[in-house]
């Protein structure tokens, strides 16, 4: 029946046809780019797994990820800071490394505003490729229960920030090599990187155990 009046008007009846067809393929087109970053993040777990440096072909399977997450790719507001003099980053096996705080980040993860520090290291800014490469080890909420309880990595290069802005891929976080093996000296995240709250995205605790 209402079908029925509106079709005694059919300027009206045509312009909410065109509306229907509107939010239809607009909600297709969120869809299809949802689906895209879905796929562009499946491809990065892939090469991840594939190109692996640590865990061996037969260990692969013991990789674990949290469900892609497009909610935890976000914006972070980046503001510098100029650190001359450095602190010192504790790693897992006792070793010192000196790291200068290149930045800070400001982001909102589901319904939290966080922040992140952002650090460079300075053996690495001795090499001419790696200069400009830029670290955010992080704990948080997950971190000894669902994910590593030494932390997670993200990482970008300078030129990744673009007006004062980063994008921030929680579906790319990675575990340090000391998750799958003793021997190497894995950064721990300082506590002014450790968020209060769960980030469940990119890779989860390793399946295997370390003897």
């Amino acid at each position: 029946m209402y079908f029925c009046k509106m079709s005694l008007n059919s300027k009206r009846f045509k312009s909410i046809i065109f509306l229907v067809i509107f939010i239809t393929a607009c909600n297709q087109n969120r869809s299809v780019h949802a689906q895209t970053y879905k796929d562009s993040i499946l491809a990065f777990r892939q090469n991840y797994i594939d190109n692996h440096e640590v865990v061996g072909k037969s260990d692969k399977k013991y990789l674990h990820f949290y469900a892609v997450d497009p909610e935890c790719r976000v914006i972070a507001t980046f503001k510098r800071i100029i650190d001359k003099k450095g602190l010192i980053m504790n790693t897992s096996s006792g070793m010192k490394q000196h790291y200068f705080k290149y930045g800070e980040l400001t982001f909102k993860l589901k319904d939290s505003l966080l922040h992140l520090f952002v650090y460079q290291s300075a053996t690495l800014m001795k090499q001419e490729k790696l200069k400009d490469y830029l670290f955010v080890p992080f704990g948080d909420a997950t971190s000894g229960v669902e994910s590593y309880g030494g932390g997670r990595y993200l990482e970008f290069f300078v030129s990744d920030i673009k007006n004062n802005h980063v994008v921030l891929d929680f579906n790319k976080a990675y575990n340090p090599y000391c998750a799958y093996t003793t021997g190497y000296d894995c950064p721990i995240p300082p506590p002014e990187n450790l968020l209060p709250v769960p980030v469940r995205a990119g890779e989860k605790n390793y399946g295997k155990l370390i003897h």
